[in-house]
């Protein structure tokens, strides 16, 4: 049974930072694209950041470029989102997903697999 579990969600206020981490277990991920999704209150889901499975190429949705770092661990079974100068607007659930392909893609529809969510808040 494969399963990503999101860690590292929290309360800070406007301007701190947070590092979130998605573990992988059942499986390793090597080889396949991996990527973070966000989703506030009474909003769709969407895209935050991705990265390929070598963890040379990522990319990013405009509202947090410059902001957040997308990463991933040479063992192939975490993967980071480290977040910094957060702002309320930031303030959602965000989601770990893992794909069965490596495509840089910011469609939900790519993402195999899904975690359970991690609840980050930013006050003002």
């Amino acid at each position: 049974q494969v399963q990503l579990g999101e860690s590292g969600g929290g309360l800070v206020q406007a301007g701190g930072s947070l590092r979130l981490s998605c573990a992988a277990s059942g499986r390793t991920f090597s080889g396949y694209g991996m990527g973070w999704f966000r989703q506030a209150s009474g909003k769709a889901r969407e895209f935050v950041a991705g990265i390929a499975w070598t963890g040379k190429f990522t990319k990013y949705a405009d509202s947090v470029r410059g902001r957040c770092t997308i990463s991933r661990d040479s063992a192939e079974t975490t993967v980071y989102l480290e977040m910094n100068s957060l702002k309320p607007e930031d303030t959602a659930v965000y989601y770990c997903a893992a794909q069965l392909q490596d495509i840089l893609t910011t469609e939900p529809a790519w993402y195999y697999y899904w975690g359970q969510g991690t609840q980050v808040t930013v006050s003002s």
